[in-house]
């Protein structure tokens, strides 16, 4: 057998949970982050002989996040690449940085009081030397549509049981990331739109798959933004089966239906421009 040695590895901080309160006067404003910071490099030591003289403690990448918040958040993707570019002078031994946040949303009721909002923001931002990658995106984007999606055409074998359908329920919880092609960006306005164009397609596509579904969600997030090179999007299938009312003397004309949470069928694609460069480190 062959000799040992490490391979890739990777440590930092994970769900630093940060809430910024900033006050104009009577009127608050609030952001809610969970932020991790991954860092990556000569780390062999550490792992080899114990020696720590090169690992920038992970407590010490928390107090940085919130540090850096005194100054304020801004728009994420910008927070994120701070604190990246940081780390990777923080320790000699660092050579690669990733920071990804999750930004709760909270609706305003008033000057200083909020309701908790749908769907979780989210960014990456990675780096590696004079290099910087930013994925933006969105989680946990519940969406459903009444009417207006099919499945049928499948193949069948003798483990097949499922009806083919022409009118059914199509629910998901939507995770999308989408990759930028630069840094220069209104990242409100990118996130913004892309979310609309997100909801839009999956509101007035006719579904025959929700793999399809997912495909025009792609398309139309990255038609309508030339900065953006790919997207990724997972969409659950939150399916809802009609009840059987018949043993109760009664008939199901597609208004009962029972919501099944597992198991699920699972949707991943990406959606990317063809000649968008290679990621890098934005995916890892």
């Amino acid at each position: 057998m062959g000799s040992l040695e490490l391979g890739a590895n990777q440590y930092g901080k994970a769900e630093c949970r940060l809430v910024r309160v900033d006050r104009d006067g009577e009127t608050h404003s609030i952001t809610d982050l969970n932020v991790t910071t991954t860092l990556a490099g000569d780390l062999a030591a550490t792992h080899l002989t114990g020696d720590n003289s090169g690992v920038l403690p992970t407590d010490t990448q928390k107090n940085t996040v919130y540090a850096f918040a005194r100054d304020g958040v801004g728009e994420i993707e910008d927070f994120a690449l701070r604190l990246v570019r940081h780390f990777l002078t923080a320790a000699p031994t660092i050579s690669r940085a990733r920071v990804k946040i999750e930004q709760y949303t909270w609706d305003r009721m008033g000057v200083h009081s909020f309701s908790r909002g749908a769907g979780t923001r989210t960014a990456t931002a990675s780096a590696e030397g004079d290099a910087a990658w930013v994925v933006s995106g969105v989680s946990d984007l519940v969406v459903l549509n009444t009417t207006g999606s099919e499945f049928h055409g499948f193949p069948r074998d003798r483990y097949t049981t499922l009806a083919e359908t022409h009118d059914r329920i199509l629910a998901t919880a939507v995770t999308a990331a989408w990759r930028h092609s630069g840094l220069d960006r209104d990242w409100a306005a990118s996130f913004d739109g892309a979310k609309q164009r997100l909801l839009e397609a999956f509101a007035d596509t006719h579904s025959l798959s929700l793999q399809q579904t997912l495909h025009a969600m792609g398309e139309r997030v990255l038609d309508g933004d030339d900065g953006l090179a790919e997207i990724k999007l997972t969409l659950p299938n939150k399916h809802h089966f009609l009840v059987d009312l018949a043993p109760f003397g009664l008939d199901n004309p597609g208004e009962v239906f029972y919501a099944a949470d597992r198991p699920y069928g699972l949707i991943e694609g990406t959606v990317r421009r063809s000649d968008a460069p290679d990621a890098g480190l934005a995916w890892w």
